[in-house]
């Protein structure tokens, strides 16, 4: 039995319940996890002291994934709005780093450099950020590009002084705890570590930081890593983990093998390095010739966006899987299937060679997300404790998040703003129907499906099957 904990960077389904329907296919897993209840939301932050409870009475572990923001400020929002200084953060985890190394065999942490929307949004950032979010943001881009290009009376700022103050000090904050994290990298109290980076761009204080890291990791000679994502982060750590010496290889084959040098939508690297990065972060060898193969739906020329509206990619050649065993990172599109390639899948049938699909949020998340699912398929069937009950539940999810929910469905929740519930629960109906094309695709039985809002907005949609309601 591999017994394997996680803490997680927050409680969305993305983050917690995606985690555990991923391990259900393998038998011979059994799964750790803080109530959900004790994990931090949008506008709520984790209870820290209920957290450290839960790893204070965990029995030892085979595996520990941890969330480092989640133990330092109270979860991935809560890093960027958390008002305690460096001392109190610092005195926090280091009580965590007492522990930690006690209940694990193996430590894989992750922690965010914090990121720079440009946008005037402030639901996940400080009250200011609604007014001051885009100044801030080219102050930001033109603070690194002067510096990196040494054209310093090219930074102009238009942002209040105390806000950008404000802004600056906890920034600062933050890239000192990550610097601490290097420590515990080089004492062993942690084996593997990744400063993740996302809606990140070519300059910006964030950028400038991961620079930092990226020369300190190099000098230091750590295993720890710089990675463009976020909430794919855990479940990469975790195939990293639970395929440590199983050497697979893989071959990744591109709808568009000629555009793989084309950057995604909130990215900073080509579409090739995304998903060799994920890869090699998750212990796979990238191999032209592997057993298993990577389908990657890549774009042509552009992302597309369903949330912009931009763009939209539709698969117009014939889709041919790839000869034996494969999964599908689908990132045609941001934030949502390609609605040809699921048509044409569909048509096609149900190939049992099909070890993981997903097409969430960003290319690292869709490439992370489905790296994990097949890994986890792929060697609970090798070593006779596959649940194919338990793949089939997941890619019925997948797929009624992925393309039925964000690439149809959402659109009309964001227009029922701010009544996000009300508009979810009028396309119900419409959500049935592709219910029902899934399950006839998937040979699979199901009772009932069950939709909510848990951070009352579009983006994140819970789907509970089989009269398994959400714990948040």
């Amino acid at each position: 039995m591999k017994k394997t904990a996680v803490i997680p960077i927050d409680n969305r389904p993305i983050c917690y319940s995606l985690i555990k329907d991923i391990l259900a296919q393998d038998k011979d897993i059994k799964l750790f996890m803080p109530q959900r209840k004790l994990l931090g939301g949008l506008t709520s932050s984790a209870d820290t002291e209920g957290i450290y409870n839960f790893l204070k009475n965990l029995e030892k572990v085979d595996v520990l994934v941890i969330s480092l923001d989640t133990i330092a400020y109270g979860g991935l929002v809560s890093s960027r709005r958390c008002n305690d200084d460096f001392s109190s953060i610092k005195e926090r985890i280091t009580k965590f780093k007492e522990i930690i190394k006690q209940k694990a065999s193996q430590v894989y942490a992750f922690s965010s450099i914090m990121r720079i929307s440009n946008n005037n949004i402030n639901e996940e950032e400080k009250e200011y950020w609604a007014q001051w979010g885009k100044r801030i943001f080219e102050f930001s881009y033109y603070q690194h590009k002067s510096r990196k290009e040494k054209s310093y009376n090219c930074v102009y700022n238009q942002v209040p002084q105390e806000i950008l103050d404000d802004y600056l000090e906890t920034r600062k904050r933050n890239f000192e705890i990550n610097k601490l994290y290097l420590d515990w990298v080089e004492d062993k109290t942690l084996d593997t570590l990744v400063f993740s980076k996302d809606d990140t761009g070519q300059y910006g204080l964030n950028v400038e930081e991961a620079e930092f890291l990226g020369e300190e990791i190099k000098k230091r000679n750590l295993n720890a890593f710089i990675k463009t994502g976020a909430d794919e982060i855990p479940l990469t750590l975790l195939a990293r983990a639970l395929a440590k010496n199983e050497n697979i290889e893989i071959e990744p084959v591109y709808t568009y093998p000629d555009k793989t040098d084309k950057i995604s939508r909130y990215e900073d690297i080509s579409v090739k390095d995304c998903i060799e990065g994920q890869l090699n972060l998750a212990g796979c060898r990238v191999l032209k010739g592997g057993k298993i193969k990577m389908f990657v739906n890549n774009f042509e020329s552009e992302q597309g966006d369903y949330v912009l509206g931009e763009r939209i990619n539709a698969l117009a050649k014939p889709f041919l899987p790839p000869e034996g065993k494969y999964f599908t990172a689908d990132i045609s599109n941001a934030n949502g299937s390609d609605k040809g390639l699921i048509e044409q899948m569909l048509a096609y049938g149900f190939d049992e060679n099909l070890l993981g699909y997903c097409g969430y949020n960003t290319s690292a998340n869709s490439a992370g997300c489905t790296i994990l699912s097949a890994l986890i398929k792929f060697l609970a069937q090798k070593n006779g404790t596959y649940d194919e009950y338990a793949f089939k539940k997941l890619m019925f999810i997948r797929l009624l998040d992925d393309w039925a929910y964000q690439t149809d469905i959402r659109k009309y929740v964001r227009e029922g703003a701010p009544d996000f519930k009300e508009a979810l629960e009028a396309k119900i109906a419409d959500l049935k129907i592709y219910e029902e094309k899934i399950a006839k695709f998937l040979n699979f039985d199901y009772n009932n499906v069950c939709y909510s809002l848990p951070w009352e907005r579009s983006f994140e949609v819970e789907i509970n099957v089989n009269d398994i309601q959400s714990d948040i």
